[in-house]
């Protein structure tokens, strides 16, 4: 079930636009995306290559600045705010995973866990108890002292998915999450994340995969810079439901 109407917006673009010159030629990545994201949603921005839904991932992870219209985050407008102000708001209100994971490889998976707290100034002891229940979220807390060498790509995954928790983070922005995994471990990867929103963690993915996309109760579709829908998902994809009919094809075989 999604949240209700009267569930506060956590994150929203008013009429976004941005530009940049590309060898003295003005691109129009986006052209006026106004879209919200309430509380506990899940929900999927999709489009093929060069459609402008990267641009938008960038702009509502804080990572750029439109070049017109506004962002609200939490009901403040940052659209304009330095650099250094937008990093420490990313910092506490955005947990990023991405396609590569992003793991330092000769490194524990709970000292990779808790490495947003280092940057954070958070003393050892507190920092190792917030990395390890992040680890324990995502079922893996029983690879505290894995290396990332020593773990599968979805536990990886699912390692970079507990390192953007452990901020306890508004929003968890997924780029691809499951571009470089298999079929078995991205559906894991899934799992993890459709448990996250269950327990009331905003999730917001970035696919240009419509059957990814499908496992979010809600896809905004973006095409040539813009909103070309914004719908309710009807048949939605079940990880859960993915996992337990890859089990059984495995028990016939």
């Amino acid at each position: 079930m999604g949240p209700s109407d009267e569930t506060r917006i956590v994150l929203e673009t008013r009429d976004v636009t941005k530009s940049y010159l590309l060898e003295h030629m003005e691109v129009n990545a986006l052209r006026g995306v106004s879209v919200s994201i309430r509380q506990g949603e899940m929900v999927s921005i999709m489009g093929p290559s060069g459609s402008g839904k990267s641009t938008l991932m960038h702009i509502i992870g804080l990572l750029d600045r439109p070049t017109s219209g506004q962002v609200i985050l939490d009901s403040e407008d940052i659209s304009s705010m330095l650099p250094n102000e937008l990093a420490a708001l990313r910092n506490r209100h955005i947990g990023f995973v991405f396609q590569a994971f992003n793991l330092l490889p000769r490194t524990s998976a709970l000292a990779n866990v808790e490495l947003p707290l280092v940057y954070g100034g958070v003393a050892g002891s507190e920092r190792a108890r917030r990395a390890k229940a992040a680890l324990e979220t995502v079922g893996l807390g029983d690879r505290l002292g894995h290396f990332s060498s020593q773990l599968s790509g979805g536990q990886q995954q699912r390692v970079a998915i507990a390192r953007a928790l452990v901020n306890n983070p508004s929003i968890v922005l997924a780029d691809e999450p499951t571009g470089n995994l298999d079929s078995r471990s991205g559906v894991e990867v899934m799992v993890t994340l459709q448990d996250l929103h269950a327990q009331g963690i905003t999730v917001v993915l970035v696919t240009h995969d419509d059957r990814v996309a499908r496992h979010s109760e809600r896809v905004i579709e973006i095409f040539d810079g813009r909103v070309r829908s914004d719908a309710a998902v009807s048949d939605r994809v079940m990880a859960a439901d993915e996992m337990a009919a890859m089990s059984a094809e495995d028990a016939d075989r």
